[in-house]
């Protein structure tokens, strides 16, 4: 708390005198919640904005849920008996089955139907399929339990669902928990379309199964029908909802009437239900790190608001918002009454589905090293940083904002003077940071500049002039350090600080991530800073340590700006450590839901943004007793970006600094490499 207050105190001094060329800085108190509430709001006017502008394909929405891998065919159904039960299975994926029931009429079948219950609840739909005089195939869907949501090996659990340990692992190969289930639809859509004679196929879900049904009818024509119930409703909300349901991108060209639009002018029944799940279980013991996010029942009003668009976009008799089932539009007949409900086989079945799903998973991140090498091959470095500025991290849309920049002095020591400054880069959204200018500079004469980046939940203060003894062992001042030296040193508050996470699931389905914004702030930035006469524009470093390190592979090597990048404390195996079930430093185990970046895996890892900053200085500082990961899987990753510039004929510009500490700034071979490149 006391480290708290002094830092408040700093930020609501009584305004000094602003910097030339910047209006006077009056805003007081603590600008990160003003940060973090100005970029929700930024965010969410998009989001309703994204319903403009919208451009729906098969081949976009089939690339968003990660329905990419070839499925497996099969020639029949595979009969599994658990105690009492019999129920069936047929592969969907090299490795990955399907399993469920299959009701087969007394007559010869009129229709075929895929029915997909919500997960843990029973099936009313399929026996009266059955009697209607309909073959189904009653999919079950993985579960919202936790109980294989870990490593055995490890001893080491969490109390994410199993739906998101599995998509927490998919989303950086490009595939999700709800792609993989429309691939298992999708099975047994293939195995009834080979049967003879052909008869027509439909597909009716709920829940969840709901919105697997939805999108399955969305990409495959096969199906002549859909019913979706409990699903179908506006998606602007959908980053409130559990973290499994995370399509990233999906509101750049899909709202349900978007997707509905692709069924047309095919069968669609929709009807919302009272079904509400709850968030994540509370942390037991050993257990701990599922995200936020409850769904909540589709409202009529929302429901209907959609089909209006829906029918908007696709005049016509194919949609209806009403209950029942689709065994009429199939050709068969109405049930004369519902047969008793089946409880969907969980226990044994569950853990062999899951665990199949995670081998099916960790098979695409061992192949992603030559996925990577691949992609580089075919479109060379340029291609591949335009890819990943668009498509992991994603661009705002618009030009920026005009700085208008405000300022007010801060502290002063013997050789500096530091200003607070702040920004505008969209409206409503802002960047702040210090700027410290040393005092020794002459009319005219211009200093290197270096941008130092603080980590996760830090302060630019932290960096400067820290208060605390914990904050000087990790920042050690560093970037006073850098201005006693001579530099003009800046160190921006970033917005990974406080409650933020909350910001990449709104950004994700447009998307955009939290480096989106980042990116903004910096290109505002660095543009204002520039024009600093007391700075160098061709003499220009960055230092991040952590989440600062972070920053420090995603800003520099896509802005020439920069002459030298230093990660520190970050440079990592990064899609091992963001999907490893087996490294207990993994990401998988731990609450931090944010850290995750679509389809990066297949893109860059640490060595190929790294490579992304030659010609340019590129270092790493690395702590031997580091816990953010080990010494043999960052210098694995960094032995590609040594022969990378070795072969280039540049490795001096190259280098990676080990001490003898754990995560913090070290320093001496950090300030070293900045004055070879940069000067002073």
């Amino acid at each position: 708390m006391r480290a708290l207050a002094c830092l408040l105190l700093s930020y609501s001094l009584l305004p000094g005198q602003p910097l030339p060329g910047t209006q006077p800085l009056t805003a007081d108190g603590d600008p990160v919640p003003r940060m973090l509430s100005g970029m929700q709001a930024y965010l969410e006017r998009l989001s309703e904005l994204s319903r403009d502008n919208r451009h729906p394909t098969r081949e976009r929405l089939r690339t968003i849920l990660g329905v990419v891998d070839a499925r497996v065919p099969f020639a029949d159904l595979e009969q599994v008996k658990t105690g009492a039960r019999t129920f069936v299975r047929w592969p969907a994926l090299d490795g990955v089955h399907a399993e469920g029931f299959y009701y087969r009429p007394a007559r010869e079948p009129r229709c075929h139907v895929v029915v997909l219950p919500d997960p843990g609840s029973s099936d009313a739909a399929s026996p009266a399929y059955a009697e209607a005089g309909c073959d189904v195939l009653a999919l079950m869907l993985i579960d919202r339990h936790d109980t294989h949501s870990g490593s055995r090996e490890l001893n080491k659990w969490t109390n994410q669902t199993h739906r998101e340990w599995i998509q927490r692992m998919a989303f950086p190969v490009g595939r999700t928990m709800l792609g993989y289930e429309v691939q298992k639809a999708l099975a047994g859509v293939d195995w009834f379309a080979a049967r003879k004679p052909a008869r027509p196929i439909g597909i009716h879900g709920r829940g969840e199964g709901g919105a697997v049904a939805f999108y399955a009818a969305a990409l495959d024509e096969r199906i002549q029908a859909a019913a979706v119930e409990d699903y179908f409703g506006e998606r602007e909300g959908v980053w409130r909802e559990p973290l499994y349901r995370n399509v990233f991108g999906l509101l750049k060209d899909f709202g349900d009437a978007e997707v509905a639009s692709l069924i047309a002018p095919r069968a669609l029944r929709v009807w919302p239900g009272g079904m509400a799940i709850d968030g994540p279980a509370k942390e037991a013991p050993g257990r701990r790190g599922a995200a936020p996010g409850r769904i909540l029942p589709a409202s009529m009003e929302s429901q209907e608001r959609e089909v209006r668009r829906a029918l908007q976009l696709r005049p016509g008799g194919w949609l209806r918002a009403a209950g029942g089932g689709i065994a009429r539009e199939l050709g068969g007949r109405p049930p004369k009454g519902i047969l008793p409900a089946q409880t969907m086989p969980d226990g044994e079945s569950q853990r062999r589905q899951v665990g199949e799903l995670v081998e099916f998973t960790q098979r695409l991140v061992r192949q992603s090293e030559k996925t990577r090498a691949d992609l580089w091959a075919a479109i060379g470095p340029r291609g591949v940083a335009d890819v990943f500025l668009k498509e992991v991290i994603g661009v705002l849309p618009g030009p920026p904002a005009a700085p208008a920049a405000r300022s007010r002095k801060g502290m002063e020591r013997a050789k500096w003077q530091a200003w607070e400054v702040e920004f505008d880069v969209r409206e409503g959204v802002f960047g702040q940071g210090f700027l410290l200018l040393p005092k020794d500079q002459r009319p005219g004469e211009r200093h290197p500049l270096v941008v130092v980046q603080h980590g996760l939940n830090g302060r630019p203060q932290m960096l400067i002039d820290a208060s605390e003894p914990r904050d000087k062992e990790v920042y050690r001042n560093f970037a006073a350090q850098l201005a006693d030296l001579g530099y003009v040193v800046y160190v921006p508050q970033n917005p990974y600080t406080g409650d933020f996470r909350h910001l990449v699931r709104i950004a994700n389905p447009l998307g955009l991530s939290l480096y989106s914004l980042i990116r903004a702030q910096y290109g505002v930035m660095l543009d204002w800073l520039v024009t600093l006469p007391q700075v160098d524009p061709e003499r220009i470093g960055f230092y991040g340590l952590s989440y600062g390190g972070k920053t420090a592979v995603r800003i520099p090597p896509f802005d020439a700006r920069y002459k030298v990048a230093i990660c520190a404390g970050d440079f990592n195996e990064w899609i091992r450590k963001l999907t490893s079930v087996e490294a207990p430093y993994s990401y998988m185990f731990t609450h931090e839901y944010e850290i995750l970046e679509w389809n990066m895996a297949s893109v860059a890892n640490h060595a190929e943004l790294a490579q992304l900053m030659a010609p340019r200085a590129f270092m790493v500082e690395r702590g031997h007793r580091d816990g953010v990961g080990v010494d043999e899987w960052v210098s694995y990753e960094y032995a590609k970006v040594r022969r990378f510039y070795d072969e280039a004929g540049i490795g001096e510009r190259t280098a990676i600094a080990f001490f003898n500490g754990p995560h913090r700034v070290d320093g001496p071979a950090a300030i070293e490499f900045l004055r070879k490149y940069l000067g002073r």
